[in-house]
């Protein structure tokens, strides 16, 4: 998992609500025997037309918002299904983190297992990096994960994020690797275990 420092980058607007899995990655590419490509499936009914071409209403097809890492998100982002391909998009994608008022519970987690980093805000600190966004040329903000800080042109937001979560992202670690820092522990515990009940052998 890609470990999360001190990350620079373009934000982009995605102000509408309850935007759910589907649309962040549509049923079609669910199929595939492995991870690759999803990065074409991301808002791909957002993105591209019937034909495959781009459509350049949409942010992240304009020149200002185009390879966002950063996104500012609505209200509810990643509702509806499970689908932890969604989160892999966004990360092939090249999006380091969310900003928001609410996640769905599902596709938080999916974002933390991951290394995908959300960050939870209050509406008049999420308005302040929605306004940036929409100006292009400006719209770049630096997260500081260690310090908890998001740091704009002219404002330092701080935010909240639980402990473990945040070790993990800092030291790239997903669950597995979460675990094996325990390793020494976990032998130690196993040891004794069978030693006090030679049974289970």
């Amino acid at each position: 998992m890609q470990a999360f420092s001190i990350v620079q980058g373009i934000v982009a607007p995605l102000p509408a609500a309850n935007i759910d899995t589907d649309v962040i990655m549509p049923k079609q590419f669910l199929k595939g025997i492995d991870r690759r490509g999803l990065e074409r499936g991301l808002f791909h009914e957002l993105r591209f037309d019937a034909a495959g071409q781009e459509r350049p209403e949409f942010i992240l097809n304009q020149p200002g918002w185009r390879n966002a890492q950063f996104l500012v998100v609505g209200d509810n982002f990643g509702c509806g299904s499970s689908r932890e391909h969604a989160v892999w998009g966004l990360m092939q994608y090249g999006v380091r983190a969310l900003f928001g008022t609410s996640f769905a519970g599902i596709f938080s987690d999916n974002c933390a297992r991951n290394g995908l980093l959300t960050i939870t805000l209050q509406q008049e600190e999420l308005s302040c990096i929605m306004q940036l966004a929409h100006q292009p040329g400006l719209n770049v903000v630096t997260v500081d994960l260690q310090q908890q800080t998001i740091n704009g042109p002219d404002f330092e937001l701080s935010f909240a994020i639980d402990p473990m979560r945040k070790t993990a992202l800092l030291q790239g670690l997903d669950g597995i690797g979460q675990t094996l820092t325990w390793r020494d522990q976990i032998q130690a515990f196993q040891d004794k275990h069978f030693k006090d009940n030679p049974w289970f052998r």
